[in-house]
């Protein structure tokens, strides 16, 4: 009886479920490196297929000039662009956080896969806001469509850090927790893109008839944000740091000229 009970314990701990258990850091970052590369991989194929012009309409239409043939299909080549330069900066936040992750759970697997699912759904993106007429009503609906993928997406790698943070002396690298010279650096990169994305999206809201532009500045922007971000946070950083240093200043002054008053002047 004492065996069956041990047997029916040792089971039941192999096939408990804990968010918190340990998972292959190996097996996740191979898996999403997989996801990214077949994402990238289909863009390219929908624009081989879609995108290019038949040799008899640039026969008849465009005189033999490919170059004006291809001109045609300009806002679909800037919408493959973009979708693949958010898959390739995803991809790189991703690698960032993965970088000072040192122990994944259970957890942070199930959010990288929802992280993933939205990644998935970018090919699908590329073809809404290239497909539809301009200054649409649907073309409006695509570019929502657009930004929320790009959100949840990148909402996940956020929440695949906070989780990272509530055992961070288990999950993370001294540089990444907090307090470390790079925690500042990390939160802004991975809340760069839900901010962006979500300002786009009330933005088309409130302004639609520039939707299309709030878009591709949006595209254009964020790439030039990356490259920028690390100083911008120093410099906030520096801002911050001199704002609490000064108020800090205030108070001491404060606590000395009430130390060198006398008690009937402190009364009064």
């Amino acid at each position: 009886g004492q065996r069956d009970e041990e047997e029916e314990q040792h089971s039941s701990e192999n096939f408990s479920f804990y968010l918190s258990e340990p998972l292959s850091k190996e097996r996740v970052e191979a898996f999403s490196d997989g996801v990214y590369a077949i994402v990238a991989t289909l863009l390219i194929c929908d624009i081989c297929e879609d995108n290019v012009a038949d040799p008899r309409d640039v026969e008849k239409k465009f005189h033999g000039s490919l170059l004006e043939a291809l001109s045609e299909y300009g806002p679909n080549y800037l919408a493959y662009f973009g979708s693949f330069v958010t898959i390739g900066l995803l991809w790189f936040v991703h690698h960032s956080l993965f970088l000072y992750v040192i122990k994944t759970t259970r957890l942070m697997g199930l959010l990288n896969i929802f992280s993933l699912a939205f990644i998935g759904g970018l090919p699908l993106a590329y073809q809404l806001t290239s497909e539809f007429a301009e200054k649409s009503h649907n073309e409006i609906e695509a570019i929502q469509v657009s930004c929320v993928i790009t959100f949840f997406a990148s909402i996940f790698q956020f929440a695949i850090w906070t989780t990272a943070l509530l055992h961070e002396r288990e999950t993370l690298h001294p540089f990444a927790r907090y307090g470390g010279k790079e925690h500042a650096f990390m939160f802004a990169k991975l809340a760069l893109y839900p901010c962006v994305s979500l300002g786009a999206f009330f933005l088309t809201c409130l302004l639609s008839e520039f939707s299309t532009a709030v878009f591709h500045l949006m595209q254009i922007v964020i790439p030039f944000a990356f490259l920028a971000l690390r100083i911008l946070v120093r410099i906030s950083l520096t801002v911050i740091k001199s704002v609490m240093s000064l108020s800090r200043q205030k108070v001491v002054l404060l606590e000395e000229e009430e130390a060198c008053l006398s008690p009937t002047e402190t009364l009064s």
